[in-house]
């Protein structure tokens, strides 16, 4: 028989979307419960801990950085596309500044200490930098560029201080957090509204097994997250201690449920289903991105949407001098500016050009690279710069000599070198529109083409996390139906949501969108607590 227990706001999946609900249905007074399949974080806690702001945040003016809401609007606007209403991303720019307030409020640092270089992620030095294309040619002549990437301080990647921070925050407003217990079916009344969640539990299993659970499955997020085949075997463990020493547990919600389980990239079947092309890549996440959270709403009737969303990472830098080289395809013809945010250039290559992709430098470059790599990266950066520039190079003394080791047109590369050439010495706009402070002739030989291809490589690996998700009510995070209308007592967020990054992905953007939808969800259901208990009854 299952154990019951009963709460008045229930959250399936404990990364930074589902903390920060928690903390505002908890600060309302709503009795809050939050399960995890793991011991929370998820793929928030192996983030880079960017928060994507702006429109004058406070570190924005200690860095003496200029900027606006309507010039991040004006910005996000071109990258969000779609995904969200006008209303809505109007209001994320306009609440910006105050949700880095908020953040702050429960612990998290951040300072202005602005990067003075183009990066992928800045160093141990720097905690606010231009996180997306802001500056890269089309763009910056639309919107004021400003750095909106605020990087949670902490070395390293410091997701995990950003979540250890706000997972302390919820514990402190007394919100019962629920590790190693997997939702496993929502529980309806005969209206169809959502009231529950039927759920497996090692809450009550020995000591030993919980820690062998929490030891494997934290060695399956990291650093089975680089090594894929070591995160399967490790999870079959964790999978074979949850089928013989979980029990079941039914969670009642009086007021509703709030789905932040993450998106689905660690799930094949939905992963071929869906995004057929992003094939290759390195999961960006941890086992509990396996799309549960998708499937508890669809399977009550809720609508999905943007499932073919998917942003694969393609990053040239840092060193920033590798901004100079040209990025070519098979046929040796420049695939996009190489300013462009990593997440753009990936795209392009998947969706364009088969996946197969070259960065050509000259010698030159090569020395600024290596002279500039201790300097300006983070430890992975550095490790996959040398492999690039060693293992991941091709070399000739001619432009012909090294596109034919590398398998691309010498004609076609040499046509494009030419023009790039030209374009450089006069002084003219570059022909894939490169900011011409990025610009340069690459004449120096010897030449190497670095292989960027979206292929499976341990030392090198494309990154790929899934953006699309349940459709929401973008007012109240409250999930809808196919119809349209509302399926009552659910809510979603986070990447179990359709939200502002859903169509194209800037770093911080998915981390600001789930402090963003999380509050949503949060303060609506805070909302109903407010208001009275009796609603939940109706």
């Amino acid at each position: 028989m299952a154990e019951e227990i009963r709460a008045d706001v229930v959250i399936v999946g404990f990364g930074v979307a589902g903390a920060c609900a928690a903390i505002e249905a908890a600060r309302a007074g709503a009795e809050v419960v939050v399960v995890d399949r793991f011991r929370g974080g998820g793929a928030s806690r192996l983030s880079g801990g960017v928060v994507y702001a702006g429109g004058g945040t406070p570190q924005q003016r200690e860095a003496g950085v200029m900027d606006s809401v309507e010039a991040m609007l004006s910005y996000l606007r071109m990258e969000v596309g779609d995904a969200v209403s006008e209303n809505t991303l109007r209001r994320f720019c306009e609440q910006s500044p105050g949700m880095i307030a908020w953040l702050q409020e429960q612990g998290v640092p951040f300072e202005g200490s602005l990067c003075p270089y183009k990066t992928s992620y800045p160093s141990n030095r720097h905690y606010l930098y231009y996180s997306g294309s802001e500056s890269s040619g089309g763009f910056r002549d639309a919107a004021p560029p400003a750095p909106r990437g605020h990087r949670t301080k902490g070395s390293g990647t410091s997701g995990v201080v950003l979540f250890d921070v706000l997972a302390e925050a919820v514990r402190a407003h007394g919100v019962r957090v629920l590790t190693r217990t997997r939702a496993g079916e929502l529980i309806t009344d005969g209206s169809g509204r959502v009231r529950g969640v039927d759920c497996t539990s090692l809450q009550g299993a020995p000591g030993r097994v919980r820690r062998a659970h929490r030891v494997l499955s934290d060695l399956a997020a990291k650093p089975g997250l680089y090594v894929p085949a070591l995160a399967k075997r490790l999870h079959s463990r964790v999978e074979h201690l949850e089928r013989e020493h979980g029990r079941p547990l039914r969670i009642h919600a009086t007021h509703g449920i709030v789905l932040a389980a993450g998106g689905f990239v660690a799930n094949r079947d939905m992963m071929r289903r869906h995004a057929p092309a992003y094939r290759g890549g390195l999961p960006l996440g941890t086992r509990g991105d396996d799309g549960s959270g998708i499937r508890l709403g669809t399977e009550v009737g809720a609508a999905a949407d943007k499932l073919d969303r998917v942003s694969a990472w393609r990053f040239i830098t840092p060193p920033s001098s590798l901004l100079g080289g040209a990025l070519v395809d098979e046929a040796g013809r420049r695939v996009c500016d190489e300013s462009r945010y990593g997440a753009a250039l990936g795209q392009t290559l998947v969706t364009e050009h088969g996946g197969r992709g070259w960065l050509l430098i000259d010698a030159q470059l090569r020395r600024e690279a290596k002279r500039q790599l201790r300097e300006q990266t983070v430890w992975f950066q550095r490790w996959q710069t040398r492999y690039l520039l060693a293992a991941g190079s091709t070399s000739g003394t001619t432009l012909e000599q090294v596109a034919s080791r590398a398998g691309i047109d010498p004609a076609g590369l040499r046509a494009t070198v030419e023009e790039h050439n030209t374009a450089a010495r006069r002084g003219e706009a570059d022909p894939a529109g490169k900011p011409a402070e990025f610009v340069r002739p690459l004449d120096q030989p010897p030449y190497a083409l670095l292989d960027v291809s979206v292929r499976p490589r341990l030392a090198y690996p494309c990154p790929m996390l899934t953006l699309g998700g349940l459709a929401v009510d973008e007012e109240t995070g409250q999930v809808r139906n196919d119809s349209g209308g509302i399926v009552e007592g659910l809510y979603a967020a986070g990447r179990s949501a359709v939200g502002l990054c859903s169509n194209s992905y800037i770093s911080g953007l998915s981390l600001a969108d789930c402090v963003f939808s999380g509050r949503r969800a949060g303060h609506h259901l805070a909302t109903l607590t407010t208001n009275g208990r009796s609603r939940a009854h109706d």
